[in-house]
């Protein structure tokens, strides 16, 4: 069969299996499909490609808009045009002063004044910009060991590793845990990182309905019982790999259930608290604060510093055995170059405000003012529901002319 008989064929298959209002898309989609040449790799995946030139292209102005002041409570915009439909920008020299609802510097640490601030110059004039070598050679000082102290301190674990990129930290640490003979049960909505380093590891994944205990237990109940497809042996390891707050969603994990099937069927938990550490709990440690877990039930405390610490990297925490062994077997460890001294700085000044050590109550009220905001924003949204409008658009232009006129309400 020709190729074009097999274009043709999986067209007229689009206008018999899929209601009306998606047919004209997906035609387009498929005629606009390059048909890959004898012999050769095709340069561009199909849907990306479609995507990028005649949706995200139009929507470009929108999107990654650049900025020329500290992401705080308020932004400097910088404003754009393009002659050539989003292909190329040029700046006019002009700033919009917008409220900013786009950045996660949650507790204002990220900011260019304060003991944060002050610590990270300190850091820098003492250590320089740049460790110049990877934690496993010679990318190690006092401050660095400080901080990791500290972090596994705060988050009630013996032991953590400090790694220089949030991604990184899960996408090298789950292949480090888990390899072929092992079975990973992952969240339906996990980040794209916890995805990556799954799929790295080699073992075997499956996905439960997002955040549904009972589609979870069902799993790991079959996962006992079969053991591994063909041989029937037990899974060398079962781990739940989950987030303390879905970074897209915003749900909030179910954690004492996890923990109680956890125990139930002898699986281990791989918690990734990147949006939950340091603004959930009264004392900001985390969704097992907020549930009232021990973390002593938390088998790998995952989490980073770019959102509630206001600096770069990301952590590992566990006991002092398994971390000891992971520190050897992490690529982040073992090649990548540890963490910069001003952001090390960062981390342990933003650490010691949160936990009162320095500021006296300042890192507590921060914490408050967080939670504060949000249950008045919740409040607000749901008292006015007669006000909302859900906006939905059929053509990409109405979608860019309303989200253009966002820096004129103040609001990013």
């Amino acid at each position: 069969m020709s190729q074009t008989t097999q274009h043709a064929k999986q067209i007229l298959h689009l206008h018999t299996s899929h209601p009306p209002e998606r047919k004209e898309f997906l035609t387009l989609l498929y005629l606009m499909a390059p048909t890959p040449s004898q012999g050769f790799v095709p340069l561009f995946v199909d849907f990306e490609s479609f995507y990028t030139r005649n949706l995200y292209r139009r929507l470009r102005d929108v999107f990654n808009r650049p900025i020329s002041s500290v992401p705080g409570g308020y932004v400097d915009v910088v404003e754009r045009v393009s002659s050539d439909y989003n292909w190329h920008f040029q700046t006019t020299g002009e700033v919009h002063r917008v409220m900013n609802l786009g950045s996660y510097n949650y507790l204002g640490f990220a900011n260019n004044t304060g003991v944060c601030a002050e610590e990270a110059v300190d850091h820098l004039h003492k250590y320089g910009v740049a460790s110049a070598s990877p934690a496993m050679e010679l990318g190690t000082n006092d401050a660095f060991f400080e901080c990791e102290r500290l972090v596994a301190e705060f988050v009630g674990k013996e032991s953590a590793i400090v790694i220089g990129m949030g991604f990184a930290t899960n996408s090298t640490t789950i292949p480090s845990l888990m390899d072929k003979g092992c079975l990973i049960l992952s969240d339906a909505l996990n980040h794209a990182s916890l995805v990556l380093g799954a799929r790295m590891s080699g073992a075997k994944i499956q996905v439960f309905k997002h955040n549904n205990m009972e589609n979870l237990e069902f799993l790991l109940k079959r996962a006992v019982v079969d053991g591994q497809p063909r041989t029937h042996r037990p899974w060398k390891k079962i781990l739940i790999l989950c987030e303390g707050i879905y970074s897209m969603e915003g749900a909030i994990v179910n954690l004492r259930e996890i923990v109680r099937l956890k125990k139930k069927y002898k699986a281990y938990v791989y918690l990734d608290e990147a949006h939950s550490i340091g603004a959930m709990g009264r004392t900001g440690r985390g969704v097992c604060e907020y549930w009232g877990v021990s973390p002593d039930d938390i088998d790998i405390m995952m989490g980073t510093f770019t959102k509630s610490f206001g600096a770069a990297g990301g952590y590992v925490a566990g006991d002092k055995v398994l971390m000891d062994e992971l520190r050897l077997k992490i690529h982040s460890t073992m090649y990548a170059t540890s963490v910069s001294p001003p952001i090390v700085g960062q981390i342990v000044s933003s650490l010691k405000l949160i936990d009162g050590q320095i500021g006296g109550t300042q890192g507590v009220d921060k914490i408050k003012q967080i939670q504060d905001n949000t249950r008045y924003f919740r409040q607000k949204v749901w008292s006015n529901q007669e006000h909302q409008h859900t906006l939905s658009f059929k053509h990409t232009l109405s979608c860019s002319s309303s989200c253009q006129a966002s820096p004129e309400r103040f609001v990013e």
